[in-house]
């Protein structure tokens, strides 16, 4: 049946895209790479204070040891400093990666309008979120690795220019997309549950309590909410995308997604893949808080109409 909120396109409708602005409760949308450039900018600004956290999951995973040993042995061997080793990758990562799966996930959302006559609005969301999410990982990718490989690295920094040299000579090209396949299924469940439970918990949320979509504190409930589902279900994604990235540049312990997943269980059981479950769900849960209040306030300043 079709969403009562459906309007088909037509010649004349106003489409979310870079040049073309449509518009929503008498506000215009962003286009989409002015929404990529938005939500690169929420998500640079955000990592500055999670990726601590994430720093911590990777060695956990890696390691295998536990949170209080990874922190009191990270801070004691590199001090503070410590906690924000691989920072510049991360950089990179936020711009590319999550700047599409965040920004673009609006402007694509409105593009698959037309899909909710055929299948449930809650499918288009998780779609939308599911398509930019792995999009993004696909440009992202050699960010991740060579952040993930910063943070694992327990001994003395390695220079951003020397850590990048030794992939290539190492590995070429191929080496900077290894983990791909892991990556992207993980970023389609990751950016489809934050997404599409997010927009669908702002309305759940607005019902309940009476409060606009608009307002700060749906909007962080909503977020907090987001978070939580992500971490269930993109723990086992993130565990093996981690130790795909972080096999030395000169070795290869995995022969793709299914050899490391099996070798994972066979070493430690299913559990083992939600292994770091806490220090994931503290990193998720405020990184999508923040970057989602800081998009939707970036949003509002500039007078587009929210998620």
């Amino acid at each position: 049946m079709m969403n009562n909120n459906f309007r088909p396109l037509t010649a004349t409708s106003p489409v979310a895209t870079s040049s073309i602005l449509a518009t929503a409760g008498g506000k215009s949308k962003p286009g989409l790479l002015e929404s990529i450039a938005l939500g690169g900018a929420s998500c640079v600004f955000t990592v500055n204070f999670t990726h601590p956290i994430e720093l911590v999951k990777t060695r956990m995973q890696v390691s295998g040891d536990g949170l209080g040993s990874v922190i009191s042995s990270t801070a004691k061997a590199e001090g503070v400093a410590g906690f924000w080793k691989g920072i510049a990758f991360a950089w990179g990562r936020e711009g590319s990666y999550a700047s599409i799966k965040l920004g673009a996930y609006a402007p694509v959302r409105d593009a698959m309008g037309p899909l909710e006559e055929y299948i449930p609005a809650f499918l288009v969301k998780f779609l939308a979120g599911a398509v930019t999410g792995g999009v993004g990982s696909v440009v992202g990718n050699p960010f991740d690795v060579m952040k993930t490989l910063a943070q694992a690295n327990k001994g003395k920094a390695v220079p951003l220019g020397t850590l990048v040299g030794n992939m290539y000579r190492d590995q070429g090209m191929g080496g900077f997309y290894r983990g791909l396949s892991a990556n992207i299924g993980r970023a389609c469940v990751l950016n489809a549950t934050k997404m599409g439970c997010y927009d669908m918990a702002k309305g759940a949320v607005t019902q309940a309590t009476g409060w606009e979509r608009k307002d700060v504190r749906t909007v962080f409930c909503s977020s907090i909410m987001s978070g939580l589902a992500m971490t269930i279900t993109v723990s086992p994604f993130d565990n093996i995308r981690t130790k795909l990235m972080n096999q030395p540049t000169d070795a290869k312990l995995y022969n793709g997604f299914m050899d490391c997943l099996t070798k994972t269980v066979s070493e430690g059981g299913v559990t083992s893949l939600w292994r770091g479950f806490v220090p994931i769900w503290a990193r998720f849960a405020p990184t999508a808080t923040i970057q989602l209040l800081t998009i939707e306030t970036l949003y509002a300043s500039l007078g587009y109409a929210q998620i």
